[in-house]
């Protein structure tokens, strides 16, 4: 599968996405993966980056509020036209286009920093696709990014439950099961079920890699690895939202932070 059908899955996505999105369903993004992402991030005031897999600009916008001059990019079409219209009606100076991660669209070395927020494993090449990243970026420019935890993206959950029957724990299982662009079908378990039952569900491709092969991957790059974090809920979001109680057995995201060297 390559990068054009993947990007017409996404079109066909969008739609329903964006709409749950905004309406505040995608917790695990708000509640938990995208707080502690920026709170990792180093200070960008001031500087360009790129965000890479913008989707409908969520995250952008939340960067381009620390100061920074950003320009987003996204294979699908649709999501570039949410998040043009939402600049539009509320300009924070953020330049959208559509363009296919594995192909960027830049000089080398044009971007301070770049980020991916939870699109990398969905990208057909992601190899070359961190190669571009690298590419774009300056010397000693960072590249922070969000994923899917390899180490628990497994095809079956099997949780395992005390007599009371609370999650305790996870059977992990098929973690060395190779994804190539098979279809994983889902959507968001937050919103309510006579919304989402006239739904499609997302049908996303997936694309695995194992921990040491992500890491390595940056390595053979020439990434400098700089950081890391596995997000988890704290006490006062599970207090208001207990149903994010899974997130506090294991780690759902991994978040990754690298730097390119000075020449």
């Amino acid at each position: 599968m390559d990068d054009k059908e993947v990007g017409k899955y996404w079109d066909e996505n969008a739609e329903n996405w964006i709409r749950l999105a905004r309406l505040g369903y995608d917790r695990c993004r708000d509640l938990i993966n995208s707080p502690a992402f920026f709170k990792m991030l180093p200070d960008i005031k001031y500087s360009k980056g790129l965000d890479i897999g913008c989707g409908e600009g969520h995250n952008t916008r939340i960067a381009a509020k620390k100061g920074a001059k950003i320009t987003a990019v996204d294979i699908s079409k649709i999501f570039i036209a949410s998040a043009k219209a939402k600049e539009n009606r509320e300009p924070l100076g953020i330049k959208y286009q559509v363009a296919s991660a594995i192909d960027l669209p830049f000089p080398d070395e044009y971007f301070d920093f770049a980020i991916a927020t939870m699109s990398l494993m969905d990208i057909s090449d992601n190899e070359q696709a961190l190669y571009e990243a690298f590419r774009v970026i300056k010397p000693n420019g960072f590249f922070q990014f969000s994923i899917t935890h390899p180490c628990f993206t497994i095809s079956a959950l099997g949780w395992v439950t005390n007599d009371e029957g609370k999650r305790t724990g996870l059977i992990v299982s098929d973690y060395f099961k190779k994804y190539e662009g098979e279809i994983e079908e889902w959507i968001f378990g937050a919103a309510p079920k006579d919304m989402t039952n006239k739904m499609k569900k997302f049908k996303i491709p997936r694309f695995t890699r194992i921990l040491s092969e992500w890491l390595n991957l940056l390595i053979k790059v020439g990434f400098v690895l700089e950081e890391f974090c596995e997000p988890y809920p704290e006490e006062e979001i599970l207090k208001k939202y207990p149903e994010e109680y899974d997130s506090t057995i294991i780690p759902f995201f991994l978040i990754i932070r690298c730097r390119k060297p000075n020449k």
